[in-house]
């Protein structure tokens, strides 16, 4: 009863959202600083990959799991979103249009957006359908394992895949500077008397978030890793 009123429910495909939300937040954090390998030096970052890799069919697992919550999260975005203007035929006013913030507006545009890039990048990084010469497969170290700093040097030694990884993370950072917030007040950790900080923290952590990924192209195009 209780996951038949999630999926039927307005109530119940919010909380989904917000859930969803939070476990893609965790694993943005955790991809981050697995990503800061890169300047602790190639055997870190080999050792890092190779790690993963040896996890063999729970990494397939994670990954599955982790598509299934994008997934979930996408769909029930994109249809609260269309229930919401069924809803609201009529526009709202000018003057309650301002009170939301930029981010906010384009939820579902930015959303779709980073959607499309995480496609990009699975196919660049995960299955090497894009510059498969530098592919981690066609890369080994001098232990022999799958040279993955030597791919992401590789990869962002391009200004164009920098520029477009870097326009994805400030998108990525704009969805969640409200979606952090947002989350948390679905799920009722939100008061009149929290709000304020809890809204500084997610714009403080979309900040973050940007800097964490965007700092490993500029230091390869900036030659700080190289």
């Amino acid at each position: 009863m209780i996951v038949k009123r999630l999926f039927t429910t307005s109530v119940g495909r919010k909380t989904i959202v917000a859930i969803t939300g939070i476990l893609l937040i965790l694993f943005i954090i955790a991809h981050m600083l697995g990503n800061w390998n890169m300047f602790l030096g190639p055997d870190a970052m080999n050792s890092y990959a190779q790690a993963l890799h040896d996890l063999g069919g729970l990494l397939w697992v994670a990954r599955i799991g982790l598509l299934v919550v994008f997934v979930l999260h996408v769909f029930f975005t994109i249809q609260l979103n269309i229930e919401n203007k069924m809803a609201r035929p009529v526009p709202y006013y000018k003057k309650e249009y301002i009170k939301a913030s930029l981010s906010s507006r384009t939820m579902v545009l930015s959303g779709l957006v980073v959607f499309s890039f995480v496609v990009y990048h699975l196919l660049h990084y995960t299955f090497g359908v894009i510059q498969p010469e530098t592919y981690k497969g066609n890369l080994t170290d001098s232990m022999g394992r799958p040279d993955v700093y030597s791919m992401v040097i590789f990869s962002f030694r391009n200004p164009l895949i920098s520029l477009s990884y870097i326009i994805a993370m400030l998108l990525l950072a704009m969805h969640l500077d409200h979606a952090f917030q947002s989350a948390f007040q679905t799920l009722g950790f939100a008061n009149k008397r929290n709000f304020p900080k809890l809204i500084q923290f997610s714009r403080a952590f979309a900040i973050f978030v940007f800097l964490g990924y965007s700092v490993i192209p500029l230091s390869v195009l900036l030659g700080i890793i190289n």
